[in-house]
Formats: C-alpha cells, sequence, structure tokens
C-alpha cells in the first residue's frame, strides 16, 4: 500500500533521518500547528517498516525534546502497516513560531523551507495581532473631556446612529471600555489628537521635478483622521492639473488622476498604516506622479502581488476599519485595490524600507513628453481629448501663484532681502525658494541688481 505526504503529513525511511524528521515537525507546526509524521515509509510512499524498540521511542522522544523550541509533547506509538513495524508521530503546538536547531521552518506542499528574517517577523505578528494591536489599547493620558460631542454626533449621523450622551455612544462603538477610552477613540474624535499622538499629522509637498532637488510647497496638517484624509484630498486636488468636460450643459470637472482612485489610497493610508511608528502619512507631489507613502509595511503575510491579485486583506487596525465602514469609508470584502486598478490601471504598490507607497501617474506629464514643443495650449486640448472632453483648461497650481504672490511682496518691501529670509518668510526650503527666483527671472518678472552679495531685487512687472 502507498501513501502521500501533504502539508501536515511527512515520511521518513528510518530514525536515521531523525535530523531531517525534526525540521519537518517543526515546518508543519509553523503552517498548520498541528501534523503526523512516520518512520519506515518512503517519501515515495512505500512501506519499508523499521526495526523498533522501547529504546528507539525514547531516543525519538528524547531528540524532539532536545531540539525544538518551544517545547512540544507529541505522542509517539509503535504501529503496523502492512504488517510492517512502523512508528508514528502525532503533535500539536499553538506557540509559534517553533525552532528546530535553533531555525524557523514553515511547510509549502510536501516540502519544509526556512524562513527569512521577514517571514518571522510577519509569523510573529500574525500569532500576537491581537496583542499588538494599537487602536484596540488604551490611551491612559486621556479622559472623556478630550474627546469632541460634536465630532461623534456627526460621525452617529453619517452612520445611521443616534446620539443620546458621549459616554454611551462610545461604548456602542466599542471605543470606550471599562471606563477607559481606546486610542481608536482618540485619533478619530479627541478635540487635539495630536496632543497624544504626535503622529496625528499629514505632511505635503509639491516638487518642481521628477526628484525632490526643488522643493515648491511643503505644508503640515494636524487632528484627526477624518479631517486629515480630507486635507490630503484637497491637496492633491490643489496641487495636480483639472481638465473639463461638459454633461450636458454642466461643466464638471476631471482630474488628471481619477478621484476615487487617489482617495481609496488616502482611506488605506490612513486606515492601516502602523501607528507605533512616530512617522506620519505622506504625500508627494511630483511633476510626473503622486505618490501616498504610509508607515508600515503589507499587513499579515499579504505580498504586493496578492493584493492585486486577489481580493483580500488583512487589517492592521480592525477597530479603525470597522469606523471606516461604519461611514462608508471603506468596503469589508477589501475591494479597495480593485476600485484603485479599474480606475487608474498604472498604479504601482511598493514596500521601500519602512513603508508602503502607493504611485499614480500624472497623465499632463506623460502627455507633455509625447507632445514634445507643442503648445500649452494644444496640450490641453489633447490632454482634454484624452479624458472624453469637449473643452478642457490646464490650470496654474494655485500653491505656485500664492508662493509667487509671497515672493513678490517681500521684495518689494525689502529689495535686499536674502534667499535664506524668503524661506523663512514664505516656509519652504531654500531650494524651493530658489526654484521660483529662477523660474521669475526666466519670465522678466525679477530682476537682480548687482552681484549676489550686496546687491538687491528689483520686480520689472507684477
Amino acid at each position: 500500500m502507498k501513501f502521500v505526504e501533504s502539508e501536515t503529513l511527512e515520511f521518513k525511511k528510518s530514525t536515521s533521518e531523525i535530523k531531517e524528521a525534526i525540521v519537518s515537525i517543526v515546518a508543519i507546526l509553523n503552517k498548520h500547528q498541528r501534523g503526523e509524521l512516520y518512520f519506515g515509509i518512503k517519501n515515495s510512499g512505500l512501506v519499508t517498516g523499521q526495526s523498533v524498540t522501547d529504546k528507539t521511542l525514547r531516543d525519538i522522544s528524547k531528540s524532539i525534546a532536545d531540539n525544538i523550541e518551544p517545547k512540544i509533547y507529541p505522542h509517539i506509538s509503535h504501529i503496523k502497516l502492512d504488517r510492517k513495524s512502523c512508528i508514528k508521530v502525532r503533535f500539536k503546538g499553538n506557540d509559534v513560531p517553533y525552532f528546530a536547531f535553533g531555525r524557523a521552518y514553515i511547510r509549502v506542499a510536501d516540502e519544509d523551507r526556512q524562513l527569512s528574517a521577514k517571514e518571522l517577523e510577519k509569523l510573529i505578528l500574525r500569532k500576537n495581532k491581537d496583542k499588538l494591536r494599537w487602536d484596540i489599547e488604551v490611551c491612559k493620558e486621556a479622559k472623556l473631556i478630550d474627546i469632541s460631542a460634536q465630532k461623534v454626533k456627526a460621525f452617529l449621523k453619517n452612520s445611521g446612529l443616534k446620539y443620546d450622551v458621549l459616554q454611551n455612544a462610545l461604548k456602542k462603538l466599542k471605543l470606550f471600555v471599562d471606563g477607559r477610552l481606546l486610542n481608536a477613540a482618540v485619533i478619530l474624535f479627541a478635540k487635539k489628537p495630536q496632543a497624544f499622538f504626535p503622529n496625528a499629522r499629514l505632511r505635503c509637498a509639491v516638487f518642481g521635478t521628477t526628484d525632490t532637488t526643488f522643493t515648491i510647497d511643503m505644508q503640515d496638517f494636524e487632528g484627526d483622521l477624518f479631517y486629515l484624509i480630507a486635507k490630503a484630498e484637497e491637496y492633491i486636488l490643489k496641487n495636480i492639473h483639472i481638465g473639463m468636460e461638459l454633461e450636458g450643459l454642466r461643466r464638471v470637472d476631471v482630474p488628471e488622476i481619477d478621484k476615487a482612485a487617489f482617495r481609496e489610497a488616502i482611506i488605506n493610508a490612513f486606515c492601516h498604516r502602523d501607528y507605533r511608528k512616530y512617522d506620519s502619512v505622506n504625500i508627494a507631489v511630483f511633476k510626473n506622479r503622486v505618490e501616498i507613502r504610509s508607515p508600515g509595511l503589507l499587513y499579515g503575510g499579504l505580498t504586493i502581488e496578492t493584493i492585486r491579485t486577489k481580493m483580500v486583506s488583512e487589517r492592521r487596525n480592525e477597530l479603525i476599519a470597522d469606523m471606516f465602514h461604519r461611514v462608508h469609508f471603506i468596503e469589508k470584502w477589501g475591494r479597495g485595490i480593485k476600485l484603485m486598478l479599474s480606475k487608474e490601471p498604472d498604479t504601482k504598490f511598493s514596500e521601500i524600507g519602512t513603508k508602503f507607497i502607493t504611485t499614480f501617474i500624472r497623465h499632463s506629464y506623460y502627455e507633455g513628453k509625447k507632445a514634445g514643443k507643442t503648445s500649452v495650449k494644444k496640450l490641453g486640448e489633447r490632454l482634454g481629448e484624452k479624458l472624453g472632453a469637449r473643452e478642457t483648461e490646464d490650470t496654474t497650481q494655485k500653491t505656485t501663484q500664492k508662493t509667487t504672490q509671497k515672493i513678490i511682496k517681500a521684495i518689494t518691501k525689502k529689495s535686499d532681502i536674502t534667499q535664506k529670509e524668503l524661506a523663512v518668510f514664505i516656509g519652504i526650503t531654500e531650494d524651493g525658494v530658489k526654484y521660483h527666483i529662477t523660474r521669475l527671472r526666466k519670465k522678466g518678472v525679477l530682476k537682480r541688481i548687482g552681484p549676489d552679495r550686496g546687491g538687491y531685487w528689483e520686480v520689472v512687472k507684477k
């Protein structure tokens, strides 16, 4: 009779393969937490049998006890298969990860593969995910007086729930447990979440090129998650090109990046980020792309390939995700990635360092590359055609206009102002100031009189 190996069943021809058997036991435990191993059966499934004595059983037990950590207590027995003596080892354990000879292994089909450091970390996190969940931890410093009743009322109204008193409302939402506020309650509904969590922050920047060489604008926002999500969406819309199309007699704005797609990415960034990391969610607007950067890598063993091809999700912050679901920010079936890809098929996902990054291409940039020396007007027409629009206009970024106005105002008041002083006055980097000064000089708006040191600026035209 022949047997077949599987992810929970392993064969060894004899106890001479005890080391390999111990590795297999560990690999199966780390994958399935239970399994069986037989001595006296070849890998092919052919029963060959082996010599079995009481000492043989004791030696197997000792080898397992000495070389597997944490300890397991298997059931080892002498059995007959095809009238031949074999040894059956039945084992189980939930204290993953298990180690054989100091190394961790995982079962893949009928093979045992050593775990990488990253895989081992994910296994430990998966085991302790409920213990490690940041959103259900108690915020010891926060009190009910720190929570905004107005924010909670607005949330309940959008959720279709009724409000009576603040404490009861938070209890119903499972945000107030045993008289104490959970972290999720504070970061969602506190009057000033940043007073308790410095990383309740959004950082946004616009860069003048395809890298971070020139900073045009930089802004930070602090507040609850709903506020930060709204600000992130607003910032992207303000700093990308908006086309126009007609629906009947109505003019409709058409952003170069689909609004539903980048909104989904923003919500995901705040929903699934690692709040134990001090860093913030970052929005970076480049000439050719927009990046949404979230602290924390993919959770629960997910990979970029699986999120692109499968409708699955693992949530690092289940309670925050539940709150977002109540107001229809997210779907429970993990369809966010599918939505993004349906709206923007060129969306890229990457893990760099400790960040998860969603990247959307800016269609205006690539249209411009194709256009070559085509005029801005024709470029706008081409972009309009791509968006299916009858009418389009390529708008100048409002942020750039505001920065330009501030520079001209500052120079009008103090003609010998330095670039360093301008950077402080406007609130951007010196590289950002250089970028704007260069642009204004090329346009003939500014003129430098005298040397770099000792000279001054002249506003030629406003």
